[in-house]
């Protein structure tokens, strides 16, 4: 009897239960959230509704530099081969956003037709009107890389007010717009060219709040020497400190993005190193999609939370008949006295606000009397959204993971150096003397059999505490040591025998040059006698 009067109580207790993340994001968006942003204009201020493409799309990669920075270069060089529409040269050359998406077949699809595409992510971009439009396409090619991602090419930027203006459209929005989609966005810094111009300092601004996806690649850094690229290194993070106001350093990949010889080999192996991280950074994002996309609409929640505190305390404050637009105006004028006072009321941090300045801008074309009150059953939804459904999500994301195997991006650039004598590291520390018919540590073997039998062996073997004494003058922590211990001691008898002896000392060698130890022992540091053991 009476049950519908707790109806909403244990629709707030009882999460929702989703089959997938995908679903279940679409679901809390639509039922959820969506109803707070159109009740308080929040698409017109901020962002355009989310649509089914938008939680369904392959992770993208966002590519942003200077012109001849290297960026269209950067993604043949992933791909291994040409896309439609692609072009390459010193001089500005990119003049379109190029969506660069897996297709049947090789052909470009024009901006006007892809907004209009339900499968695809763009149709919000149609607010940008037909200046962008025009120079906005979709190169569509198989190619195995874009199996798992997309990449975004973008136009080259420029330095000086007049090609600014040339374009047409707000270029600083349409790449925020971006920026809120994507899940990783590469800024491009050609070592030769550091200096950042006003357009590209106004971009790196319009990217605040997502400095979490961002990194930055000094390309082409093969065509300078050691010393220089030390000062260019230098200069380029002094610069990204003004411009990009965070605590954290942004990681900076160093390197030579593209298939040609390098023009000064010096830092050959600075540069292997490096692209293997960038890599291994592209290629982890399809497996953290879903927590990607998770965590942007918890940051549109709480933005959409303070979004409807401000538009309703505006509308509180407006006169019903006389003097609205002097009210208006000094509303407007006094808006962060009105976000403090929301910060003081709500308990509300002050990195979830807006920009105060172009709020005010915004909030000058709007007609205040249309605004609506608060409204707390909207509000309370999207707070039980953030407390028990998300909860619910993430145990999910953790479940699909999980169950999936292992997501990475592949093909092209990533298959290059997987496998065989060019892979990262191939034949060095731990991996020195893989092709090798004898045991590679037999080279130094006399040299350890002379300190071994300076250490009281019985019956062939030392003991623990008299190698401990010997391995110890490396200076290397205990549980290095202990590490290598495991790993040598390969009969686990708790004692060495010349051989176990000799293979400790050469792990210990290879960590002292600078290379990790591995995990398990590989088959060729494996002593000759003990093969059959192990076997």
């Amino acid at each position: 009897m009476f049950s519908w009067l707790g109806t909403d109580d244990r629709r707030r207790k009882d999460p929702e239960v989703f089959q997938t993340v995908s679903d279940g994001l679409k679901k809390l968006y639509k039922t959820k959230l969506l109803p707070l942003e159109e009740h308080y204009k929040f698409h017109e201020f901020h962002s355009p509704a989310l649509e089914d493409a938008d939680f369904d799309n392959k992770p993208m990669v966002l590519l942003v530099g200077q012109y001849s920075t290297g960026k269209t270069t950067f993604i043949r060089y992933l791909l291994e081969q040409d896309f439609p529409g692609m072009r390459i040269g010193p001089e500005p050359t990119t003049d379109s956003f190029i969506a660069v998406m897996q297709g049947d077949v090789e052909g470009i699809v024009p901006g006007n037709a892809l907004v209009v595409d339900p499968k695809k992510p763009f149709r919000k971009l149609n607010a940008f009107g037909n200046a962008f439009l025009n120079r906005f396409v979709c190169a569509q090619l198989p190619n195995p890389v874009l199996e798992s991602i997309s990449v975004i090419d973008t136009p080259g930027i420029l330095s000086g007010e007049k090609q600014r203006i040339s374009r047409g459209y707000d270029f600083a929005a349409v790449l925020e717009w971006f920026a809120e989609r994507v899940d990783r966005i590469i800024l491009l810094f050609d070592a030769h060219k550091l200096d950042i111009s006003d357009e590209f300092s106004e971009v790196i601004k319009a990217l605040k709040n997502h400095e979490d996806k961002m990194r930055v690649v000094l390309n082409k850094a093969d065509q300078i020497e050691t010393q220089q690229l030390m000062r260019v290194y230098g200069a380029l993070m002094w610069s990204l400190g003004k411009i990009v106001n965070t605590p954290e350093v942004i990681r900076v990949y160093i390197g030579s993005f593209w298939s040609h010889p390098l023009l000064i080999p010096d830092n050959r192996k600075l540069f292997e190193a490096e692209e293997q991280d960038l890599f291994r950074d592209i290629q982890s994002l399809p497996r953290n999609a879903a927590l990607r996309k998770l965590n942007d609409l918890i940051k549109r929640a709480r933005l959409a939370k303070v979004h409807a505190y401000i538009i309703s305390s505006l509308k509180k404050e407006m006169p019903s008949m006389f003097g609205k637009d002097n009210k208006k105006k000094e509303l407007v004028n006094n808006l962060g006295e009105i976000y403090a006072r929301i910060e003081r009321e709500h308990q509300i941090s002050p990195g979830d606000f807006p920009n105060l300045r172009k709020m005010q801008d915004q909030l000058q074309a709007q007609d205040f009397s249309k605004f609506q009150p608060l409204k707390s059953k909207l509000l309370e939804t999207v707070e039980d959204m953030l407390a028990n459904d998300i909860a619910q999500l993430m145990v999910l994301v953790r479940q699909e993971e999980s169950q999936r195997p292992t997501q990475m991006v592949k093909g092209g650039a990533f298959e290059g150096t997987l496998h065989g004598p060019f892979g990262h590291g191939y034949g060095e520390g731990a991996g020195e003397g893989i092709d090798d018919a004898e045991w590679v540590v037999a080279r130094d073997k006399p040299m350890y059999d002379e300190i071994f039998y300076t250490l009281s062996p019985v019956d062939g073997k030392i003991t623990g505490a008299n190698a401990k004494k010997e391995m110890v003058r490396s200076k290397l922590p205990n549980t290095v040591l202990g590490k290598i211990w495991k790993l040598a001691d390969i009969d686990k008898d708790g004692m060495l025998d010349d051989e176990e002896f000799a293979l400790a000392n050469h792990l210990i060698k290879v960590k002292l040059e600078g290379h990790e130890l591995p995990n398990e022992l590989p088959s060729h540091l494996l002593p000759p006698s003990k093969r059959k053991v192990t076997e």
